[in-house]
């Protein structure tokens, strides 16, 4: 730990274990030149090795001690250190074919996953380490427990894939779950044509507002059963049993006119 004390306000749990951080960076496969971006780099166990990859990096961090840290170990010239919260940030400014790896905080990993998702057009790919369930919920398929509000509104957007898990042992300190790593790819051409951002993301929150609601029920602000059987969508069915396809399907028609 170099003398420093986590932070639980930080979701602070550090990569400690080079066999992790070996198989995080051979995920990534960074190149020379590869436009990367490290969120949370901490002590800097994955950092070193990603620049050692790519040959320089810009990494984000909101804790100004370890910043100071990061500063005085690696050189403004291979490492262009941002000091700010990534919930906040414009990942815009770091330019096109963005990769993006991080040890996701689990505080904030939705909401985090939901901002990068806004810059789906800059990114090339995403590598981040979260919490098992959370990885779960993002990969998961319609009709499972695990199947949600988070997973449709990511999947709609990149494919999502399960890399491998990471024991709580490999962290200093111990977080009490253990983690995964994941994998994002922009769908680009193949991503669904979805005619009203605002009202997809409206529709699928709706939906699993309240889960055991149908959707005749959880939608009827926003889309009367006319609509429901135009997109053809049961009107009793949950939420949960709709696919990406489906919920696509059913924010552009509630997109024309009321029914």
């Amino acid at each position: 730990m170099h003398g420093h004390r986590p932070r639980k306000r930080f979701g602070q749990n550090f990569l400690a274990d080079p066999h992790y951080v070996a198989r995080i960076v051979a995920a990534v496969d960074p190149r020379r030149g590869d436009n990367v971006v490290e969120i949370g780099p901490g002590l800097g166990a994955l950092t070193g090795e990603l620049i050692a990859r790519a040959g320089g990096i810009a990494a984000i961090e909101i804790d100004r001690d370890l910043a100071a840290r990061l500063a005085d170990r690696f050189d403004s010239g291979r490492l262009r250190l941002f000091e700010a919260d990534a919930l906040a940030f414009d990942f815009a400014s770091l330019g096109p074919r963005l990769r993006v790896v991080g040890n996701l905080p689990y505080n904030i990993s939705s909401p985090l996953l939901f901002h990068l998702a806004s810059y789906e057009a800059q990114l090339r790919d995403i590598h981040v380490m979260l919490q098992r369930e959370v990885v779960a919920r993002m990969t998961a398929r319609p009709a499972t427990s695990d199947y949600g509000r988070l997973t449709v509104m990511l999947q709609a957007r990149f494919s999502v894939t399960r890399l491998f898990t990471v024991p709580a042992g490999a962290f200093q300190p111990a977080p009490r779950v253990e983690s995964a790593v994941a994998r994002l790819l922009p769908l680009g051409p193949a991503r669904p044509a979805i005619v009203d951002e605002a009202l997809f993301a409206r529709v699928v929150a709706a939906a699993f507002g309240q889960r055991r609601k149908t959707l005749r029920n959880a939608l009827a602000a926003i889309a009367g059963e006319a609509t429901l059987r135009a997109a053809d969508i049961d009107p009793s069915a949950r939420g949960e049993t709709l696919s990406v396809a489906d919920f696509v399907r059913l924010a552009n028609a509630s997109a024309g006119p009321r029914s």
